[in-house]
């Protein structure tokens, strides 16, 4: 019997979830607000795991094409003071595969394959216990039942609050995002400056990090700890304003750091929210969460992981056991929470120290988890 199995999001988690899925001829229904793939800018790049992105996309038959596509290189991470002096400057050996970039897009596209997703159809409430299984109701009036509903919706699911009443909290560090195009032409003392992969500069409860994606193309992250309401007599939309109060937040720092800023040609705010490190529910049948939709923690390189090996592993759990769907997702949730847990706890412990009144803390950090 083959059950009607429905992941809503197309981001990296739900499609790892799609893929394994369909890897093990078993019928999903992706179901994605966006109106198709290339709706929005797909984000920064991601690095993926030995153990974790990279062994779901194991899971999925796509590692070969992972690593034609990935960058080992943009592993490199060099640290400055906000003087400019140079604190760490940390390169991968060229056959180092243990974390390498990847840009959102490619990944996106990489996992899509054959998949067919649903697109425009945004989720409004999913309401379990229907008489003819998991009730799904869309922004366009329409509904549709499943016997299993994944929501893999991310932060501001909706389909969280069918098992758990929990919304994301306020970390107390925000991030405004800008970006360089065509850095290695137009900017070459900024592209020798930030190198292969990554540079970050720590401040006094704020930071300044910058990371290359493909295609010449850089994404610059001011981050800072402010009010959620820091804002409200500055107008987010006025990209010279923006650039001029951040320009005063990081006076001081060294001409080539503050260049990232002055170049940007747009800046998009993004406080970081992160639910509660424990977060569990009690299991609901018919209805499941992952990655950020379950564990919401602060973006320190675990989010996308987490996501792409719970969606393989749940996959995994569902088409070994379709006889007894709702057993396979309860053993799921109980290896998740576990592990979920564990990385929450570090991520938080991570940002705390990043963002943080003595910027040597950030610097442990870094050397605790790369080689000297």
């Amino acid at each position: 019997m083959r059950h009607r199995i429905a992941v809503v999001g197309s981001g990296p988690g739900g499609l790892t979830f799609a893929r394994v899925l369909h890897r093990h001829d078993y019928p999903v229904t992706v179901l994605e607000r966006d109106p198709g793939p290339d709706a929005r800018p797909p984000g920064g790049l991601l690095d993926l795991h030995e153990g974790m992105g990279q062994l779901a996309l194991e899971k999925a038959g796509l590692l070969a094409e992972f690593q034609a596509l990935s960058r080992p290189e943009a592993q490199a991470m060099r640290i400055l003071d906000t003087d400019g002096t140079v604190l760490r400057d940390w390169r991968p050996d060229p056959d180092d595969r243990a974390n390498p970039e990847i840009d959102r897009g490619h990944l996106r596209d990489l996992l899509l394959g054959p998949l067919d997703v649903q697109w425009g159809r945004g989720v409004t409430q999913v309401v379990p216990g229907s008489r003819d299984g998991v009730l799904v109701q869309f922004a366009d009036g329409r509904q549709q039942t499943f016997d299993l509903v994944v929501g893999a919706d991310g932060a501001w699911s909706r389909t969280r609050s069918a098992v758990s009443p929990a919304t994301p909290n306020y970390t107390g560090v925000t991030t405004l995002e800008t970006f360089l195009d065509d850095v290695d032409t137009r900017h070459p003392g900024l592209a020798r400056l930030i190198g292969a992969g990554s540079l970050a500069v720590y401040g006094v409860n704020r930071a300044l990090v910058a990371q290359r994606n493909s295609g010449g193309h850089v994404k610059v992250y001011a981050q800072f700890r402010a009010p959620l309401d820091w804002h409200t007599s500055l107008d987010l939309d006025d990209v010279d304003a923006v650039r001029s109060s951040l320009l005063d937040l990081f006076d001081g720092w060294a001409a080539p750091v503050l260049e990232l800023l002055r170049h940007g040609t747009a800046f998009v705010h993004r406080p970081l929210y992160a639910l509660p490190v424990s977060h569990t529910w009690t299991h609901v049948p018919g209805v499941t969460l992952l990655g950020d939709a379950a564990h919401l923690m602060p973006p320190l390189g675990a989010g996308a992981n987490l996501a792409m090996l719970e969606g393989a592993e749940l996959a995994e759990s569902l088409a070994g056991n379709s006889g007894d769907l709702d057993q396979a997702v309860r053993a799921f949730e109980e290896r998740m929470w576990e592990r979920a847990g564990r990385w929450a706890k570090i991520t938080t412990a991570g940002l705390e120290r990043l963002v943080s009144s003595d910027p040597a803390e950030a610097l442990a950090v870094f050397d605790r988890v790369q080689p000297s």
